[in-house]
């Protein structure tokens, strides 16, 4: 049975994300990898929206893709999931990357001086192809954490999941010192975005947690104080960090970033599970087209960045709104032409033939 705040937990986020990459394409905070700022302000004060959701609304999803694989493995043999994913994830990060993606690499390697790189095209192409991976960083860990998965729930045989079925309050707030330490682990130093040590802790904690029933009942309703401790770490840690990289060392290993990115995700979990548990149209639509939103919005942003904003053609303001708009509009266009075309669906959007049952929350 689909729990439809999942769902819309899920979407939700995903739109976050979207309006996060078009602030971080512009951010004042010198964060590479972007245009940078175009605004003739002394202080991008907008930018604290970065601040505000990037301690946890990429840890919020892994723990819910932790939470969708044990519903999905309660009806499947660990072959089978592995299979699904590898298909669903593994494929688009990979075969992906030399049937499209190379096309964002190219306005990747744009924004930087390697894009004037003199080399055969044939080593261009393969560059573009790296650079592209992108927004897809995310599916490659979770490829990865589903069959660290599968072989635990193979020698753990559910015991463990069964023992946090009564995980209490007290609990879920202690876990925030576990978080914070996962925080301090396994961190790429490059490209900060593959937080091993983080983002896996956020997985196993949705498979094994919050998959539970009895443990989003008081997620729900400990949800006032989960909001008000979020909110307090939110303010405290803004306020101190802003201005500066909060993508990398060693403001995202601080105490603040850590404990204010639990108890984001936390209070998100048990808001959603309280107020947002309903299915309509509109919801069952953007849930239905989110894989797509988050696979491809990235190009629609960073191409107004690049060919509008770049060269200064649109005021600042309306790179903001157009690069929106593309996020979203291009995103669904891309989707739907794609989903219909039988070898891309597969290779760019892991959309095998046989589609998997919808009463399974995958």
């Amino acid at each position: 049975m689909r729990k439809s705040y999942i769902d819309n937990l899920r979407w939700v986020t995903v739109v976050l994300v979207i309006f996060y990459h078009v602030f971080y394409m512009y951010n004042a905070e010198g964060i590479l990898g972007t245009l940078g700022k175009i605004t003739d302000l002394e202080v991008q004060y907008f930018d604290l929206y970065q601040y505000i959701v990037y301690p946890w609304f990429m840890a919020l999803l892994f723990i819910v893709s932790g939470i969708s694989a044990r519903y999905y493995i309660e009806r499947h043999t660990g072959k089978e999931f592995i299979k699904s994913r590898t298909v669903k994830l593994l494929v688009p990060s990979t075969i992906g990357l030399f049937v499209f993606q190379f096309i964002q690499g190219y306005i990747n390697v744009s924004f930087s001086e390697a894009g004037s790189i003199e080399a055969p095209g044939f080593v261009k192409y393969i560059i573009y192809c790296l650079s592209g991976i992108g927004v897809l960083w995310y599916i490659q860990m979770l490829w990865l954490f589903s069959l660290v998965i599968v072989l635990i729930k193979k020698i753990d045989k559910d015991r463990f999941w069964n023992i946090c079925r009564k995980t209490p309050f007290w609990v879920l707030i202690l876990i925030a010192v576990l978080f914070w330490g996962a925080g301090q682990i396994l961190n790429t130093p490059v490209i900060v975005s593959y937080r091993f040590g983080l983002y896996l802790l956020a997985y196993l904690l949705g498979y094994f947690v919050f998959s539970h029933d009895e443990v989003i009942e008081v997620t729900k309703r400990y949800f006032p104080l989960f909001a008000v401790i979020a909110v307090g770490l939110g303010t405290a840690f803004c306020i101190v960090y802003f201005g500066q990289n909060y993508a990398d060392d060693p403001v995202y290993r601080s105490p603040l970033f850590l404990l204010y990115g639990w108890f984001g995700c936390v209070a998100m979990v048990g808001g959603f599970a309280k107020f947002f548990d309903f299915t309509n149209k509109f919801t069952k639509w953007m849930g239905s087209h989110s894989w797509g939103l988050y696979i491809f919005h990235y190009l629609g942003i960073s191409m107004v960045a690049l060919y509008l904003a770049k060269p200064g053609l649109v005021p600042a303001w309306g790179c903001y709104l157009l690069s929106t708009i593309a996020g979203f509009g291009l995103s669904y266009i891309l989707y739907f032409v794609i989903s219909k075309i039988p070898f891309f669906r597969w290779a760019v959007l892991g959309i095998s033939k046989k589609k998997e049952s919808k009463n399974v929350q995958g």
